[in-house]
């Protein structure tokens, strides 16, 4: 499967790169299968004829053929409460040093303003913002905002990019360049009247903060100017200046440009709370806790702090604080010890808390059901609601209910039992879901048990960490690109994993041909037809980042396909770690592991997905058992009396 990602952000419009940072950046990202295309206009997304995206057209008539479009657009000051209040508004809430709208009476801060003309869409200029608005609400009157510095920092995995000020120069500037294309480092300097007025950094940005600390407080950088391209290591030792990079910080620098959190409140939070580790100051105080690239500053501020007792932050987690122990460790003490309950593994692990939490019961739970099934009892308690229920808890407190709809396929006869039930309990909403299945919303939480006996078909397991779909196409049957029964082979998977529970919720898809309509490339397992078999991908996550999955084997029967994946899932339930979903669990391990245990070793394939079989065997469907009376208080309401 080919996929090409192009990037058209802001980011790349805005800060436009000269060319050779600009070179060294499409060839990163063309390393990794993302194209390159600076200064693009997009004038139309262009149709497939389906309904769907065929590909993107910019203003030069270019055209880039795509599957999907993500559209970034940033953020938009929402004027519209100020606009009817009478207040003056340009980009945004248009507001003086002091942070006075055109009503002294009323101030603003933060993305709704616009200050000189310019609408700041980060949290540090926010925070500088509310300083001096705080100053003025104080009555103090001294203090004045005179608009921000920005820098920015791409985070894209493996490619480090940082740029500040007016790093393109112009007249009146010089330039101080560096470039070694061949290694992969650029660094430009520009100068202005011996102040460094920008600066762009590709490949090493270590000294990019340094940088920007010298841009914000516009010092005179002429005794610096012969080794001011290689950073702060390069002063040297005399005076503060050659002390390491956090202890010559002033308490105000800024330390986490993601949260604006600056060196003083990061020392004061240690101090006053006793923190010892990075995760203990991310918690406190949010440095470090978006993209990282902090991280290790963070830990040089907390070294100087504390000393010797300084505790380097563990590689491995803790399942939860009741514990020292990771899920790792969890795991293989259940296995070995051929522990059967929670109060076992509690005193074997020597649990800090008598009966757990909500953080590690569920996890516990999980892992007992998996590693030995049809022995370890499972505890309804430690679950969450949803999987306590069988039913998605919505906001109102109501619950949505879907029945299983095996590849997608109905009847006349479910589609009629499911209009009554949704007429006889007054459901709210009928929706069809994004799994091609229909969801009853609103449901009331004492009606969930009539209104499976009423359905009469099976759960479709939408609320659990758990199989939830196997999405599918019409396949051979009906399109007429159609290579493969994808309908029969979906609904045989889906049959085949009915009830099974896992460390996330998994979905999968069977797509008929590789045009690949039921998006079988951002599932967890991935089936797509080809002229002489099937393709099987692995690791694709369609959440709120969409990861692509990776491409496991080929395979020529539904045997096949069902084993091979089969193999997977069991790989995956028995390895990975709670609430980790299949593509964590890849990255963990790596899909060279994987290969080797499911495709290369046909021994070790057989022994995982018998092992599944077993586990699956005799089930009962949760909604089948609620009916017969199981757990039937749950669905009680507590009736109040005055």
């Amino acid at each position: 499967m080919e996929v090409t990602v192009v990037h058209l952000g802001d980011w790349l419009l805005d800060r436009q790169l000269d060319d050779v940072a600009g070179g060294l950046l499409r060839r990163a990202l063309e390393e990794r299968g993302i194209g390159f295309l600076l200064g693009k206009q997009t004038a139309a997304i262009l149709d497939d004829g389906q309904g769907g995206v065929a590909g993107v057209r910019f203003s030069d008539g270019e055209q880039v053929d795509a599957q999907l479009v993500v559209m970034a657009v940033g953020i938009r000051p929402n004027t519209a409460l100020a606009e009817s209040c009478g207040l003056h508004c340009e980009r945004g809430i248009v507001v003086s040093d002091a942070l006075q709208t055109y009503d002294p009476r009323v101030y603003a801060v933060g993305e709704c303003v616009s200050h000189r003309g310019v609408a700041y869409g980060l949290v540090a200029p926010l925070f500088e913002q509310a300083k001096v608005c705080a100053n003025h609400l104080a009555q103090l009157g001294i203090g004045r905002y005179q608009g921000s510095v920005l820098s920015t920092k791409l985070k894209v995995t493996g490619i480090d990019l940082f740029s500040a000020g007016d790093f393109m120069g112009g007249e009146g500037m010089e330039d101080i360049v560096l470039s070694d294309p061949a290694g992969g480092v650029y660094k430009k300097l520009v100068i202005k009247d011996d102040k460094l007025a920008g600066v762009c950094l590709y490949g090493d940005t270590a000294d990019g903060a340094w940088y920007f600390k010298l841009l914000r407080e516009g010092r005179s950088v002429a005794d610096l100017r012969d080794t001011l391209m290689f950073g702060e290591s390069a002063i040297g030792d005399a005076g503060v200046q050659g002390q390491s990079k956090a202890a010559c910080m002033q308490d105000s620098d800024e330390v986490c440009g993601c949260n604006g959190v600056c060196k003083g409140s990061i020392v004061k939070a240690i101090k006053d709370k006793g923190l010892f580790t990075l995760d203990e100051v991310k918690k406190h105080t949010k440095a470090a806790s978006s993209c990282g690239s902090c991280s290790g500053l963070v830990e040089q501020i907390l070294m100087s702090v504390v000393g010797t007792d300084f505790q380097e932050t563990p590689k491995t987690k803790a399942v939860c604080g009741c514990t020292e122990r990771s899920h790792g460790e969890v795991r293989k003490a259940i296995r070995e010890q051929h522990l059967l309950t929670h109060a076992e593994v509690f005193h074997f692990l020597e649990w800090r808390t008598p009966n757990g939490c909500a953080t590690c019961r569920p996890a516990i739970n999980y892992y007992l059901l998996s590693s030995w099934p049809h022995e370890a009892v499972d505890d309804p308690q430690s679950r969450f609601v949803n999987e306590r229920v069988h039913a998605n808890i919505q906001k109102d407190g109501t619950f949505s209910v879907i029945p299983q709809m095996k590849g997608g396929v109905t009847t006349a006869s479910e589609l009629r039992r499911i209009a009554d039930v949704a007429d006889k309990y007054q459901v709210p909403m009928v929706k069809v879901t994004g799994g091609q299945r229909i969801d009853l919303l609103g449901v009331k939480k004492e009606d969930l048990v009539n209104v499976w006996q009423d359905l009469g078909m099976q759960s479709g397991h939408a609320y659990g960490k758990s199989i939830r779909t196997v999405k599918t196409c019409v396949g051979s049957e009906f399109c007429r690109f159609g290579t493969q029964n994808s309908t029969q082979m979906g609904i045989d998977l889906e049959t085949m994993l009915a009830n099974m529970w896992s460390p996330h919720k998994v979905k999968l898809a069977v797509s008929g041909c590789p045009r690949n309509c039921a998006e079988a490339g951002i599932k967890d397992v991935g089936v797509i037809a080809v002229d002489s078999g099937w393709e099987l991908y692995v690791g694709g996550n369609g959440g709120i980042k969409t990861e692509v999955a990776q491409f496991l084997c080929k395979v020529k029967t539904a045997e096949e396909v069902k084993e091979y994946s089969g193999a997977f899932l069991q790989l995956y339930r028995e390895e990975a770690y709670y609430l980790d979903r299949t593509v964590h669990y890849i990255a963990r391990v790596g899909l060279d592991v994987i290969k080797a245990r499911v495709v290369t070793d046909a021994a070790s394939r057989q022994a995982l997905y018998q092992r599944l079989l077993f586990s699956l065997q005799g089930l009962p469907d949760p909604w089948a058992a609620r009916i017969a009376g199981a757990q039937k208080n749950e669905f009680i309401p507590i009736k109040l009396e005055a």
